[in-house]
């Protein structure tokens, strides 16, 4: 029997690389003559760099960077396919989440000024396209750090710098991009991205994506008017609003400042599937196998086991997902292609404990579906 094992990261516990042989593990303890095919995925947050650099043949490229909070130095990598012409860049290393210890959560300090610095450090190279993955932040400071990174001069009314992170956005009085590196108008900026929330409102950065960073709620009243500011200088530089432009609220609103550049949105996991020739790979595999962290009514909504069930569903393939944890109502996932959905919690269990134990607990639920296959097979 051949699988296609094709699932995301599960945040804060494995990447998708290590999610695929967990489940590949479980899945041979059961079927030890299984012929299993990895390609492990992601729509634009962590694991695009690697997803791109395996199935291009590229190159990992090491930086020294600001990390999300202040004072913070990290060593990182982005990476170079295409001949070196193109760059890959993950918002989820400079400005990644994980690298913030729960209790230090602080959008209002927390900035994307390190992976500006990964962009220059890329046009350093002489790429002509840089792709970035939106996806993972730490921050909500609506790209403000990757514009002060490189070169734009972000002022308060006295003339003076803003601070980097959150609590810069509501003193931005004005903003000039003339002083952003020359070498950037000549590389072509792809965003990838499943994100469609505006900058603001309701469905914008701050309020749907800065709780999800450590935002109490009065920190995101903050920040919406931060944005709101920063949005409206911008406005009055650029002559255009792209507050509302759907993407723009994506990793923190980082999506927004990318766009002012010339940046272009395309979809993650489009992008992801075509690069690791997954629709070809399905077409010759008796089952899929799919997961993430998470697996519920959001899913649907531009996430890695939607687009592999599409593709499942297309080439008429039954497609299995496991999850770390399931949500109430998972109707629509089986009207999309979806044969069975699993969650892979064996007990009631402390956060730390659970993703901690995401691996082994991944590769003992493979081996139970395998576990039935083989019944069905008798």
């Amino acid at each position: 029997m051949k699988f296609v094992i094709a699932p995301d990261s599960f945040k804060e516990s494995m990447t998708a690389l290590v999610a695929a042989q967990a489940i590949q593990t479980g899945l041979l303890r059961a079927l030890p003559t299984a012929q299993c095919q990895l390609i492990p995925l992601a729509d634009g947050g962590e694991g695009t760099v690697a997803t791109l650099v395996h199935a291009h043949q590229g190159e990992m490229v090491l930086t020294l960077t600001a990390g999300p909070l202040p004072g913070q130095t990290i060593q990182g990598t982005y990476g170079l396919i295409d001949n070196g012409e193109t760059a890959v860049i993950e918002v989820a290393v400079a400005d990644d989440l994980t690298l913030v210890p729960r209790q230090q959560r602080d959008p209002l300090l927390a900035s994307s000024y390190g992976t500006g610095q990964q962009i220059l450090a890329a046009l350093a190279r002489g790429v002509q396209r840089i792709i970035i993955g939106l996806g993972g932040s730490a921050s909500v400071d609506g790209g403000l750090g990757i514009l002060q990174a490189l070169g734009a001069r972000c002022l308060d009314d006295q003339g003076q710098p803003v601070p980097a992170g959150g609590q810069g956005l509501s003193q931005v009085a004005t903003i000039d991009l003339s002083t952003i590196d020359p070498r950037l108008s000549q590389a072509e900026l792809i965003l990838a991205s499943d994100v469609t929330n505006p900058l603001l409102g309701p469905h914008g950065a701050a309020k749907v994506f800065g709780p999800q960073k450590g935002a109490t709620p009065k920190m995101v009243v903050t920040l919406e008017a931060g944005m709101k500011n920063f949005a409206r200088r911008m406005n009055v530089t650029v002559g255009r609003d792209f507050s509302q432009v759907a993407g723009s609220g994506a990793a923190g609103g980082i999506g927004f400042a990318l766009l002012v550049l010339g940046g272009q949105l395309q979809s993650g996991i489009e992008l992801m599937m075509a690069a690791t020739n997954l629709s070809q790979a399905i077409q010759t595999a008796d089952m899929v196998i799919t997961g993430e962290g998470r697996i519920d009514g959001q899913t649907s909504f531009g996430k890695v086991p939607a687009g592999v069930a599409r593709l499942a569903k297309q080439a008429h393939k039954p497609l299995i997902a496991i999850g770390g944890s399931l949500g109430d109502d998972l109707s629509a996932l089986y009207d999309m292609g979806f044969t069975a959905i699993f969650s892979c919690l064996s007990s009631v269990k402390s956060l730390d404990q659970v993703l901690a134990q995401g691996p082994a607990n991944l590769s003992r639920t493979a081996e139970n579906i395998g576990r039935l296959l083989v019944l069905k097979s008798k």
